[in-house]
Order: structure tokens, then C-alpha cells, then sequence
């Protein structure tokens, strides 16, 4: 199986920058990504099925994978939910797809964000992993403008083998994600 451009730069530089710069003791310990999921959040998914099929199809032409429908574990009178009602839709992507993913993420998607000037370094759950949304699913080239029915946003997470925030931000940072550097009045 081919690797990608990515994944072959992860395994030929970004490991052994990263075993220098993190001293770990073995390079089993460098801090890796394993998967990215993506989640749309569909609140009128139980009314309108053609927006839950559209959001279906958006988010398969972004990934390249099917997703699932999430359905609410219980229900809600306030929202008008009842239990199993569709509420969502996820895609994981996993080794290649995840590569292939990132990488057009970050030299096609981040650039066409409106007023674009990085993603915060607040985004990290101390856990290792990073948070962020996007406003509308249009940045993706995939997506043809004149067949979206509606502006969605999608929530993306970046799950990494390491526990500290500050290994997987030397990860991403190593791979060319775009973040904002700091200032002291926002992030």
C-alpha cells in the first residue's frame, strides 16, 4: 500500500526531530496522530430528511468515507427530540485517509477560511487532543456552492497517542499546521 506524502514525511522527519526535542527515551514513545473525526451536527435532521441526506453526501465528499448518523440516546421536550431521532452525522478517519485528509487540509482548506489568520492554541482538551469548528462546509473544494442547500459547520478533532498538550502541539506544529501565534490580549 502506498503512503502518502505526509505520512511518509511523519515517519522519515518529524519522528526523529520530535525523539530529539521531546527526549523520550524510546522512539515508540514519539507522539503520533491516530485518528480525525469530523462531526456535523444536524438539528433539523428529524424534520427535514433531505438536509440530513445532503449533509450525508457533503461530508462522504469531504472525507471520502461514509458516515454514521448519530441518533440521541434519549429525549429532550425542550428541543421537540424523542429518543433516537437523528441528531448528527460523524466520520473517523483512520492511517491513510487520515493523512491524505490532513494534508489537503492544510494546504487547501485553511486558506480559503474567511479572515483567516490561524487556528487558537486554546483547542487542546488536556488529554493530547485538538478541538476546533469550522463555520461553513464550503471551504472544502469538494463541495459544489451552487448544490448546497444550507451553511453548516463541522466540529474537528485531532486525536494523538500523547497525554500532554504540549507534545501534540509540537506534533501538529511539525506538520505544518497553521496556528496563530499568541498575543497577550487573545490567546
Amino acid at each position: 500500500m502506498k503512503k502518502s506524502n505526509l505520512e511518509k514525511f511523519y515517519n522519515e522527519k518529524i519522528t526523529n526531530n520530535l525523539f530529539g526535542e521531546l527526549k523520550v527515551s524510546n522512539k515508540m514513545e514519539v507522539p503520533k496522530l491516530n485518528k480525525i473525526v469530523l462531526n456535523m451536527g444536524l438539528g433539523d435532521a428529524k424534520d427535514n430528511k433531505n438536509s440530513l441526506q445532503q449533509a450525508l453526501e457533503e461530508l462522504s465528499l469531504i472525507t471520502g468515507q461514509k458516515p454514521i448518523i448519530r441518533k440521541s440516546k434519549k429525549a429532550i421536550s425542550n428541543f421537540k427530540i424523542r429518543e433516537n431521532d437523528p441528531v448528527g452525522i460523524s466520520v473517523t478517519l483512520r492511517r491513510k485517509k487520515m493523512y491524505e485528509f490532513l494534508e489537503r487540509f492544510i494546504a487547501i482548506v485553511s486558506p480559503r477560511i474567511r479572515d483567516f489568520r490561524g487556528f487558537s492554541q486554546k483547542g487542546f482538551d488536556g488529554m493530547g487532543n485538538y478541538n476546533f469548528g469550522l463555520n461553513e462546509q464550503v471551504v472544502f473544494p469538494e463541495i459544489n456552492y451552487d448544490k448546497v442547500n444550507a451553511i453548516r459547520g463541522l466540529n474537528l478533532t485531532f486525536v494523538t497517542s500523547t497525554q500532554d498538550d504540549a507534545s501534540a502541539f509540537k506534533l501538529l506544529k511539525a506538520f505544518g499546521f497553521p496556528f496563530r501565534e499568541p498575543t497577550n490580549n487573545q490567546d
